[in-house]
């Protein structure tokens, strides 16, 4: 089928079978690789967009439901409230080591401070149930989230 849709900001016109997970789409056939796909059932987050607004993740998205629909992935980020702030306060905190979780927990925390920009620890902590990371113990993850909710206040 064929399907349409806006990919960070642009219109692209796709040819897919109807369950091809969004995640492999975008990897495969539109080359926006950082996307990543960890465990394709929905629990890790390592592919996580934000799809007309909402963070979803990429692996349970199918093509047919993309149709007319917009969807930013870690390639457009920047285009999204707060997300360099983000990226920054992350940045500092070192808040990755081998960086394949990051791509799911930056759109994750872009998504949660666009809609609750003082979200507080707890918070937090509940936005990114969803993002799994092997090697951090999330620690550093949640200090470089704090950082970033502070630049986005000092920025306001």
């Amino acid at each position: 089928m064929t399907i349409r849709f806006t990919l960070n900001g642009a219109a692209v016109t796709v040819d897919a079978a109807p369950d091809t997970s969004l995640a492999h789409l975008l990897r495969e056939d539109l080359s926006a690789t950082g996307t990543k796909i960890g465990c394709a059932i929905g629990r890790c987050g390592a592919c996580m967009v934000v799809l007309d607004g909402q963070a979803v993740n990429g692996c349970l998205v199918m093509a047919f439901q993309l149709e007319g629909r917009a969807v930013t992935t870690i390639e457009g980020v920047d285009a999204l409230p707060h997300a360099p702030l983000v990226k920054q306060g992350l940045a500092q905190a070192n808040a990755f080591q081998c960086g394949y979780c990051a791509p799911g927990v930056v759109m994750t925390l872009v998504h949660l401070f666009a809609t609750d920009p003082e979200a507080d620890e707890d918070g937090i902590a509940a936005a990114l149930t969803g993002n799994i990371c092997r090697c951090t113990g999330y620690h550093s993850i949640l200090r470089g989230a704090l950082a970033a909710r502070t630049l986005i206040k000092a920025a306001r």
